[in-house]
């Protein structure tokens, strides 16, 4: 990688912190950063450590010093942000959801896949070397055809009816929640991970509070915290997911499993190390050690066996991906803003119907033509078909 990257970031919580630190590791330029006030971006300019603090979203995004920009906001400015971003000729990091609305999302697909830049949203939990090995068997058929996909996404930050969070707001945080913050991410390791495309499906949502916080904090909830969903996929399988941000005990577990006629294989986002393989004769786990794994999976792990690794690893090996796209390459896997597209159609369908009780049509879109009609099936990269 030869060019250094200069990066703006907008928004300096808690995924602000893990861009920055990306940025670094991938060999970026922190240039600036832009928060909710002066005083904020130049609190978060020197916590971030980076060059300087922009006097506003719009300056940081018109900055000559900026070459990319990161969106790390509430969600009802990503759609807004992106797209100024794009019409100034900055490659973006778009936080997910991509937008709150599909009409928005569609328009952004649109917009990034019509020019030469990069934009990406970063569903990085494709970036652990055991999610990428089971992938890798999955296309090489040693699974065989697949039969049952299924799994959780399960957190408890918000288990009580004092919690609170922007995101708990549906004019901050869009009308869907939980399954737009966190089941778009299992949905997507789903589709990424076994090349089925969810065709169809029928859930349901439920609130644990009606009202959160207290005095001056307190408010009407406006969003799920929990959802189930059934599903059909393109080739045949059924599944379901579970998500809920109500399940004490549960910080951050993103499960699957993902069942064959051959084998089986099951990951826990809060075990990453290990991939679990399940046979009729015998189950067996397997270590992330580079002497074990797959190619497609040992450009990932980048540790020895033994030290591990984690979130932020995915991050900054979603982030090295994203720059080398910059620079023209191809990295398999890279999330872009079709993959946000694909996520804001499938949280469309899942409130679609929940609202009307029934089961719900999910598009299949093109990436190259994202407000194009219903393709029969969406090209993937794999070396066979489950």
């Amino acid at each position: 990688m030869n060019a250094r990257f200069r990066s703006g970031i907008i928004g300096t919580g808690f995924m602000g912190s893990v861009h920055a630190h990306a940025v670094r590791v991938a060999g970026g330029v922190l240039s600036c950063v832009a928060s909710t006030s002066p005083e904020r971006s130049l609190e978060a300019a020197a916590l971030l450590r980076a060059d300087r603090a922009a006097a506003s979203v719009e300056e940081l995004i018109a900055a000559a010093d900026v070459d990319v920009v990161h969106i790390c906001t509430p969600n009802s400015f990503h759609a807004q942000f992106a797209e100024m971003a794009l019409q100034a000729g900055k490659h973006v990091v778009c936080e997910k959801p991509l937008a709150t609305s599909l009409d928005d999302a569609r328009r952004l697909a649109a917009a990034a896949g019509a020019g030469d830049l990069v934009a990406t949203v970063p569903f990085v939990y494709r970036y652990y070397a055991t999610v990428r090995e089971a992938r890798a068997r999955i296309a090489d058929g040693v699974a065989g055809p697949l039969r049952l996909l299924h799994g959780s996404y399960l957190q408890d930050w918000l288990a009580d009816n004092e919690d609170m969070n922007w995101r708990v707001d549906s004019e901050a945080g869009g009308p869907s929640r939980a399954f737009a913050d966190i089941g778009v991410h299992w949905c997507d390791l789903l589709e990424f991970t076994t090349g089925h495309r969810i065709t169809r499906l029928t859930a349901r949502l439920f609130t644990a509070f009606e009202r959160r916080g207290s005095g001056a904090r307190a408010g009407v909830v406006g969003t799920e915290d929990g959802a189930t969903v059934l599903f059909e996929t393109d080739r045949g399988a059924i599944g379901s997911v579970v998500v809920s941000q109500v399940s004490l005990g549960r910080k951050n577990r993103l499960w699957f499993s993902f069942d064959g006629d051959a084998e089986s294989y099951s990951f826990d986002q809060e075990l990453p190390e290990r991939l679990w393989i399940g046979g009729r004769a015998e189950n067996r786990i397997l270590l992330r050690d580079r002497d074990a794994l797959s190619a497609a999976a040992k450009r990932f792990s980048v540790l020895p066996s033994g030290h591990p690794q984690g979130y932020q690893d995915c991050f900054n090996a979603f982030v090295a991906d994203f720059y080398a796209a910059i620079e023209g390459q191809q990295p398999d896997g890279l999330p872009t803003f079709a993959d946000g597209l694909r996520a804001a159609s499938i949280t469309a369908a899942v409130m679609e119907s929940a609202a009307t009780e029934s089961w719900v049509e999910v598009p299949l879109w093109s990436p190259r033509h994202p407000t194009g009609p219903r393709l029969a099936s969406l090209e993937v990269s794999r070396r066979s078909a489950n």
